[in-house]
């Protein structure tokens, strides 16, 4: 499902914290052990199965304290084992690392993005000239909308996006070229952005992503 998988890594004391683990267990391990990582985190931005599907195997291997947001945990319902639950704005700190966590509802209740420097981990709620869906189970695009406009006036221009998924023609991008770029940051009015997020966009656009240019997204 072309999943990106990351780890933050706190030089200062080589903690690491691993941003939704799935499909590869080993192949994080490894990335870990080849820079001397600990991991002692997992931050979870959702908690659809593709993103999650790894964290038995991560906990197979440390003792890494798991962390989302409590309204995720609420929608998920599952019986988690003493995780850490946090609300939008908490900063979760790895070492001398500080990462804050973000609620960016829309494509979940308890959705999650972390922000780390100048680089912001959005999950499945902005991907490089996209955005996540809102059709499935606690999906809301007016929701989106709010989330997606807060983003944009809330962050510098040269933040540096890393998606939850490799849907678009590059890996990464800025938030200024999303702006530019992305069809779900030009809309103004939530109601022409619902329409295009639930009947339109997936019948006319198709990965990977590229640039669209503003007034191009949906004709009247």
């Amino acid at each position: 499902m072309e999943n990106f998988v990351y780890l933050v890594h706190d030089h200062a004391s080589n903690r690491a914290a691993v941003v939704d683990p799935a499909w590869d267990v080993p192949a994080v391990m490894a990335v870990a052990e080849q820079h001397g990582m600990q991991i002692t985190d997992i931050l979870l931005t959702h908690s659809h199965h593709d993103h999650i599907n790894g964290i038995d195997g991560i906990l197979q291997h440390t003792d890494a304290q798991l962390h989302l947001l409590k309204a995720e945990a609420t929608f998920w319902g599952q019986g988690l084992d003493l995780p850490t639950l946090h609300h939008g704005g908490d900063v979760i700190r790895v070492g001398e690392t500080e990462i804050t966590a973000l609620h960016t509802p829309g494509h979940t209740p308890g959705s999650a993005c972390y922000h780390v420097g100048n680089e912001l981990i959005t999950g499945d709620t902005l991907f490089v000239f996209g955005c996540g869906r809102c059709d499935l189970a606690g999906g809301d695009p007016e929701q989106m909308f709010v989330t997606l406009k807060d983003m944009a006036g809330h962050f510098p221009a040269d933040t540096i996006i890393r998606p939850g998924h490799n849907y678009a023609e590059k890996t990464t991008s800025t938030l200024q070229e999303q702006v530019d770029g992305n069809p779900f940051m030009h809309f103004d009015d939530p109601a022409r952005f619902v329409r295009y997020r639930m009947h339109h966009h997936d019948l006319h656009r198709h990965t990977p992503y590229g640039p669209v240019c503003r007034g191009e997204e949906m004709p009247d």
